[in-house]
């Protein structure tokens, strides 16, 4: 299969690898024609994805329009700021396009595959979500992720598509709340993060995770979700694993914030995309549109957007009124 990638970061970089040991012949397109560069001389993604050798045969292009073209399959893989103005360069594309982006629109509320339902209105839009640190996929360490789809041929051909012995793909119909799941849980890593900054231990971001699920499960239904997509690898998978893990963008960038740093500058000195700060801005006004409950959410969003101190955000959520779980 023909299959062009948008977007040259990590995730980008590892699923094109992916993808070629499937037999698959892959285009990567980026917007930095010089990065581009860099990367046919050393033949790594070392920006992004340091230590991994890019697949032979990819063909890394920064031309949209030659990259894109007479495509089988897109997949989408950039951030999720810049996702609607990529996806719209290609509003008559009718084939098979993977949204691998964690993410929600804030002037809109949708989540990629929304976007895409109004950017390619003639696509198949599937979801690719689950716990999948890239630099762990790049190196063929055991990953398990969801394709979800109203359609099963679709679903199951994405899944087909992609599985490899290190990389399982299970297959869902909630489409909405597989993506909820994978953007919401980037906040909550935030928390996670703040917490490891501010030197607590297990038992905090075991509550942490705990009462984060409820809270993303209750904005997730209140949207149209199934409440038990969140018990699965899209939910409390990817939740645990970008709490807990020291490759993770979003803990880290709470880790620092905890340690004392501003948002702002770690936002400007990070080469990677930390979702969790755009999104933290876009779910808290969909929980409020919704009139859904969300504090754990709403105290990042206090954090990263309203100056708020962390230790007082933290002390705030603990002394809520208490009540039955």
């Amino acid at each position: 299969m023909k299959i062009t990638i948008c977007g040259a970061g990590a995730w980008g970089t590892a699923l094109a690898n992916l993808l070629i040991e499937g037999g698959n012949a892959v285009t990567m397109w980026g917007h930095d024609p010089a990065q581009l560069d860099t990367m046919r001389r050393e033949g790594s993604n070392e920006c992004f994805l340091p230590g991994i050798r890019l697949a032979p045969g990819l063909i890394l292009e920064s031309d949209f329009a030659r990259a894109g073209r007479d495509a089988d399959l897109l997949v989408m893989a950039v951030a999720s700021r810049f996702f609607r103005s990529v996806a719209a360069r290609l509003p008559d594309y009718r084939g098979l396009v993977v949204s691998v982006t964690k993410g929600v629109e804030d002037a809109t509320g949708l989540t990629m595959s929304g976007i895409l339902g109004e950017t390619m209105p003639h696509a198949i839009a599937v979801a690719l979500s689950g716990p999948s640190l890239a630099p762990e996929v790049a190196r063929h360490i055991p990953t398990a992720v969801v394709a979800a789809h109203p359609d099963s041929a679709a679903s199951r051909q994405v899944q087909q598509l992609f599985s490899r012995p290190s990389f399982r793909v299970y297959t869902s119909d909630d489409v909405i709340g597989v993506e909820l799941g994978g953007a919401l849980k980037n906040v909550v890593a935030i928390a996670a993060g703040v917490g490891d900054g501010l030197g607590f231990g297990d038992n905090a971001k075991a509550a942490l995770i705990t009462r984060a699920i409820v809270e993303i499960r209750r904005l997730g239904v209140a949207c149209g979700a199934k409440a038990d997509t969140f018990n699965g690898l899209s939910g409390l998978g990817d939740l645990t694993v970008t709490c807990f893990s020291k490759l993770s963008r979003n803990r880290t960038f709470g880790e620092r914030l905890g340690r004392g740093e501003k948002a702002g500058e770690v936002l400007a000195a990070s080469v990677s995309v930390v979702e969790g700060y755009p999104t933290a801005l876009s779910a808290h006004h969909l929980a409020h549109k919704l009139g859904v409950q969300t504090p754990i959410q709403a105290e990042v969003h206090a954090m990263l957007y309203e100056g708020k101190d962390v230790r007082q955000a933290v002390q705030d959520l603990m002394n809520r009124d208490l009540k039955a779980e």
